[in-house]
């Protein structure tokens, strides 16, 4: 295997193992690719599941994920609190190995006019796919959730989608389909059951409010952990890494009198960043990935493919 691209579709739902496993089936059932994680969240009603392969492989089976999750998933009866718009709520394509952010946006407008034209469930494209530079930022393209482009589809020219249907499919909503550089899922969870709590350090926290940059986050309740918790989404953990947005939370949330109870990744993360917690935490000197003995065996064996965010020369560059 030569060229590398990663999906990370997110799905509406989060509470069902066998829908969520019925679409990890179509997945993993195109030859090519790999299922490499899945991560449930029945307080959010959410899945996030990774895979990766060649890019036709993980072209077909994105597009096989949206036409099962539309099968499953009724976005007329589902509750849950993260925004969302649609079944396949959705589809990055992220650039890995021998693959360029240009033939990622290939793939995603091919699978995005496919879910239009073949499922008829409207796509807008966002990110580095996006047409405008309106709809760059996911949060503005789902802007007003399902519910709310219910109407705004039909009756405003800026909600307009990139393929399929100007009506929102009722069952299955619409999908958002783009492409993005690697970045990281990460929720700190607080043991207060106030939101306002975690809504202020989320403020403190995140690039738009001032805070730190390649951060954005949100305060939500987490019912299920009698808690609340900061979610976030890190867009460069080599510019603002993991162990300093950690760190500010910590602070933040003892001015509150608060305490982190755990913190938990979605997904997948860069070897690196991880190692670089680790490091920070222990004010390890010289280059960690030197003190790893697996990547000291990998070296020695030359094997073919060093972990993800080895070196900072395998960062996506931004443009």
């Amino acid at each position: 295997m030569s060229a590398i691209v990663e999906c990370v579709p997110n799905f509406s739902e989060g509470r069902r193992p066998e829908i969520v496993d019925a679409i990890a089936g179509a997945i993993s059932g195109v030859a090519g690719v790999a299922l490499l994680d899945r991560h449930m969240d029945a307080d959010h009603n959410r899945c996030v599941i990774t895979f990766a392969g060649e890019p036709d492989a993980v072209a077909e089976a994105a597009f096989r994920a949206a036409e099962r999750a539309g099968e499953l998933i009724d976005m007329r009866v589902h509750r849950g609190l993260h925004p969302r718009m649609g079944a396949a709520d959705v589809v990055p394509f992220v650039p890995i190995r021998d693959v360029t952010t240009s033939d990622c946006v290939s793939l995603a407008r091919r699978v995005g006019q496919r879910i239009g034209d073949e499922l008829g469930i409207p796509v807008y494209l966002y990110g580095r796919a996006a047409t405008s530079e309106s709809r760059r930022e996911l949060s503005d393209v789902r802007s007003g959730e399902y519910e709310g482009l219910v109407e705004a589809i039909r009756t405003d020219p800026d909600r307009r989608p990139d393929f399929g249907p100007a009506e929102l499919n009722r069952k299955s909503g619409a999908t958002a389909v783009g492409v993005r550089p690697p970045l990281v899922a990460f929720n700190v969870y607080l043991n207060t059951g106030r939101v306002e709590v975690a809504d202020a350090i989320a403020r403190a926290i995140r690039f738009s409010s001032g805070g730190l940059r390649h951060v954005k986050a949100l305060g939500r309740p987490a019912p299920s952990r009698h808690g609340t918790q900061v979610t976030m989404n890190l867009t460069d953990v080599w510019e603002t890494p993991i162990y300093r947005v950690f760190a500010m939370i910590k602070n933040e949330a003892a001015r509150w009198g608060v305490q982190i109870t755990s913190s938990e990744i979605v997904g997948l993360a860069p070897a690196r960043a991880l190692f670089d917690c680790a490091a920070a935490t222990l004010q390890l000197e010289g280059d960690v990935l030197d003190r790893v003995l697996e990547e000291r065996v990998r070296r020695l064996l030359s094997e073919e493919i060093a972990p993800l965010g080895a070196d900072h020369s395998m960062r996506t560059p931004a443009n």
